[in-house]
């Protein structure tokens, strides 16, 4: 799954007018008529915020359960005026913030025999991380393992906190590790 630029652009600028929007109006933006057709796709999305760069806020959806052109406009909002690690993005802070979106594959369980096979199955700067274990999930986004310099186990273990869950439970037979590609567009 390649995305265009210029889809790609398209979704950071709607992603940008959508929080303008929300500050000015309370209100979710309406999806223009006149976006790039492949924004119909069903695709994962997140929308990160950096304040002086410095996370500010970061949601999305991690499977395609929305058409990307309106799965961006629901978590922009959100990340600005939803994430519980933030208060809301007030009317002054929003010029100075840098925003990018990133567009999901489809994360795929990664099958191994035995736990240490991860490290050969997981491409640090590359992959995405999900962990499932019962009801906890966690997700980072392939570049917060670039941005931090972490191995594959730094990475796996961050995931687990993320989750809620102690950070070698990726070693548990209990625990699924999926693993997706991410577009980035600032």
């Amino acid at each position: 799954m390649m995305m265009s630029d210029k889809a790609g652009e398209y979704l950071v600028n709607i992603a940008k007018k959508a929080i303008e929007h929300y500050i000015e109006t309370k209100e979710k933006l309406e999806v223009p008529e006149d976006y790039p057709i492949e924004l119909d796709e069903k695709l994962g999305v997140f929308v990160t915020l950096n304040k002086n760069n410095m996370l500010r806020g970061c949601i999305g959806y991690a499977e395609p359960i929305e058409p990307a052109i309106n799965a961006t406009i629901d978590v922009a909002i959100a990340a600005a005026f939803n994430d519980p690690r933030f208060n809301a993005v007030t009317k002054d802070e929003y010029p100075i913030l840098d925003l990018e979106v990133t567009v999901l594959t489809k994360p795929e369980l990664i099958e191994v025999a035995h736990p240490n096979q991860y490290f050969d199955e997981i491409e640090i700067g590359t992959d995405g991380l999900i962990i499932q274990k019962g009801y906890s999930r966690g997700l980072l986004l392939p570049q917060v393992a670039t941005e931090n310099l972490f191995t594959v186990e730094e990475f796996l273990e961050h995931t687990c906190m993320k989750a809620g869950i102690s950070a070698d439970s990726w070693m548990d037979e209990s625990c699924d590790v999926y693993k997706f590609q991410g577009q980035i567009f600032k």
